[in-house]
């Protein structure tokens, strides 16, 4: 499936009038079906006119229905979740690697200049105050709970109480639990996973301030506090997440370094004492382990 086509549909449909977006319902619901049917078919299945469903295609970037239709036609010649846009089957290592690199830096690129200042302070504040008064919390699923792996690794050199959470009752248990001075940071390149939505509202009922990583407009940033928006060109009902995940992390390490500067007071001796606890654990210059007896 054309990852730039169904990407519109998913991005545009919180913006698509009520009856637009039955048809972008229909669509994703099962684009093969689509494809063979007619549009006085399609029309009926999402209970709109016809001249809905020409409304729809044009505004998710198509000159009408059959320009539609051929579009997603295309779509389907199936590729490997892995392969990134642009890799070509014949490519050799030198390429492929290269491209992948390439398509990386120019994501982060964009990224970096739409940052939202303003949403970054605000969650470093909210930040702040749960590692002075109270905790912070990391949910994620699959690769945003790895990313919630790794914040957990960055921000226990600031403050003690961190945790991440990447299984859903825990989430809830977690969640329910927060109170006033504590944060929960949200993770999720897509925004719309069930869970995740159900353990922020737990979270907001208990009084937590909610900081979302996510893509802008979807359900997890219209529920929670602050919004870190990560609008990443990526279709992850057909790739495993990979470039978001890299986003996601940097946005972290962002957060980080603003608590960080913030706690200087009282968390250069604590790194220094890690530091010097990991330095004895390390192999120094020609030592090599000894078998044990």
């Amino acid at each position: 499936m054309d990852a730039s086509l169904i990407m519109a549909i998913e991005e545009r449909l919180p913006r698509l009038s009520r009856a637009e977006a039955r048809v972008g319902s229909v669509v994703l619901s099962d684009p093969d079906a689509v494809i063979a049917a007619s549009i006085a078919v399609i029309a009926r299945q999402a209970a709109v006119s016809q001249p809905t469903v020409v409304r729809f295609c044009r505004a998710v970037g198509c000159s009408g229905f059959r320009d539609f239709k051929v579009k997603l036609a295309q779509s389907r010649v199936e590729r490997p979740w892995f392969v990134h846009t642009g890799i070509l089957d014949s490519d050799p290592a030198r390429v492929y690697s290269r491209k992948v690199v390439d398509s990386t830096l120019d994501t982060l690129v964009g990224i970096r200049d739409t940052l939202d200042d303003r949403a970054i302070e605000e969650a470093v504040d909210a930040l702040e105050h749960a590692a002075r008064a109270g905790q912070i919390a990391f949910f994620g699923f699959g690769a945003s709970g790895a990313v919630a792996s790794d914040a957990v690794c960055k921000f226990f050199f600031l403050v003690t109480q961190c945790h991440a959470y990447v299984d859903a009752h825990m989430q809830y248990m977690c969640a329910s639990t927060l109170g006033c001075d504590d944060a929960l940071v949200a993770i999720s390149a897509t925004g719309r996973t069930r869970e995740l939505q159900r353990s922020v509202d737990l979270a907001r009922d208990a009084g937590a301030t909610v900081i979302a990583i996510t893509r802008p407009q979807s359900p997890l940033a219209e529920a929670a506090s602050i919004v870190v928006a990560a609008d990443v060109p990526e279709n992850t009902d057909v790739y495993t997440p990979s470039v978001s995940r890299i986003v996601h992390l940097l946005i972290v390490d962002a957060l980080a370094v603003g608590v960080a500067l913030r706690l200087r007071d009282r968390t250069e001796a604590r790194v220094e004492t890690m530091k010097r606890v990991l330095r004895h654990s390390r192999l120094q210059g020609g030592e090599t382990l000894q078998p044990d007896g």
